[in-house]
């Protein structure tokens, strides 16, 4: 296997796909959807549509005055280091995990690309139900999300297996 295939390129190579992909569909929603309506995916329940958060998850601290921009960078920039380095420490067998902190680290970083960059995240995607709506989102939060969850269901079902797997590794 070519080196830049190999652990832990590999999930650097996850992480730079996923901002790849969030960069460009943010570009997509700005082109097709700031000046324009929302494109109806499931009526009544799923949109495209263009929103711009100051804030952090949930537009938390929206209206903050500008500091939560570079509060958040910061933030965002200290977590990444420290998954880049997790990721470099693990196992070569593992997978389960690296692919869980990959996600992560390719969200954090798509969205850290905006706010440094514009001052503020980009998001696209609109969940709702009558006049119930979640928060916009885009591809790094469903990056961070579904790489989170990954975390938690490790934690909660296959820590022991993984340990033990990690043990076996490392007396071969």
């Amino acid at each position: 296997m070519p080196k830049l295939f190999a652990a832990p390129w590999r999930w650097y190579l996850l992480a730079l796909l996923v901002i790849l992909l969030d960069i460009a569909t943010k570009v997509w929603a700005v082109e097709q959807f700031m000046h324009g309506p929302a494109l109806q995916i499931v009526p009544g329940f799923l949109q495209f549509t263009y929103a711009e958060n100051y804030g952090a998850a949930f537009s938390f601290l929206a209206d903050a005055g500008g500091w939560q921009r570079w509060f958040f960078g910061a933030v965002a920039l200290i977590f990444s280091a420290v998954v880049i380095v997790w990721i470099r420490r693990l196992p070569q067998g593992r997978r389960w995990e690296p692919t869980a902190l990959a996600l992560i680290l390719g969200g954090a970083l798509g969205n850290l690309w905006d706010r440094i960059l514009l001052g503020y995240v980009r998001d696209f995607i609109s969940v709702y139900y009558g006049n119930w709506h979640f928060p916009v989102f885009n591809v790094a939060d469903v990056a961070i999300s579904v790489g989170a969850a990954m975390l938690v269901i490790e934690l909660l079902f296959f820590k022991e297996q993984s340990e033990t797997s990690s043990k076996n590794s490392a007396e071969v």
